[in-house]
């Protein structure tokens, strides 16, 4: 089920929700359309389970690249990293299932909406988190307010999924991370 679901996956991060049909669906899941009903009672249905095999993997590869700093700054700046690889090349032209679920379907459905946006408060708890770290370990510099900061970083990296769609190459998003570090002083 959950290769079925990374097949989903990526046809809602390329063409999004609303222009997923039933069948583009089916058949990228390699999955018959009985089977595909027999598993999920609809698309939207697919849809929540795509988003909830996407952030469970999506947060297991983020959380290995935080594990790799020692300091709250490296920590930071190895999730920034993270977020620029994903959003250049091939992988920033497929997208992110939270923006293109975020623009297509926060106003439309209440129970996506809540997961959508837990999923960024989270993201944004985490960034102010590893600025915390950063200033308890003085990697990151006692003036940086956390909350304000960790907001405007958790904007770039949502910003840099939109627009790595456009085909950024990987020095363009590396840039856009050396300059959010240094907000951090």
């Amino acid at each position: 089920m959950d290769q079925a679901l990374d097949k989903a996956i990526k046809v809602f991060s390329e063409r999004g929700f609303h222009a997923s049909s039933i069948s583009d669906l089916t058949q990228a899941m390699e999955l018959a359309s009985g089977s595909v009903y027999k598993a999920f009672k609809d698309k939207r249905a697919i849809f929540i389970a795509a988003f909830d095999r996407y952030k469970s993997v999506r947060n297991a590869q983020l959380d290995a690249n935080i594990s790799q700093g020692i300091t709250g700054r490296e920590q930071l700046e190895h999730a920034l990293r993270f977020y620029a690889n994903s959003a250049q090349g091939e992988q920033g032209i497929l997208g992110c299932l939270v923006v293109s679920g975020t623009t297509e379907l926060l106003t439309f459905d209440d129970e996506i909406a809540l997961k959508l946006k837990l999923s960024l408060a989270a993201s944004e708890n985490m960034l102010k988190a590893l600025i915390l770290r950063g200033k308890e370990d003085d990697s990151i510099a006692s003036t940086v307010n956390e909350e304000i900061v960790g907001t405007a970083i958790l904007c770039m990296t949502q910003g840099m999924r939109v627009v790595g769609k456009t085909g950024r190459s990987s020095q363009e998003m590396q840039s856009v991370v050396d300059a959010a570090l240094k907000m951090l002083g």
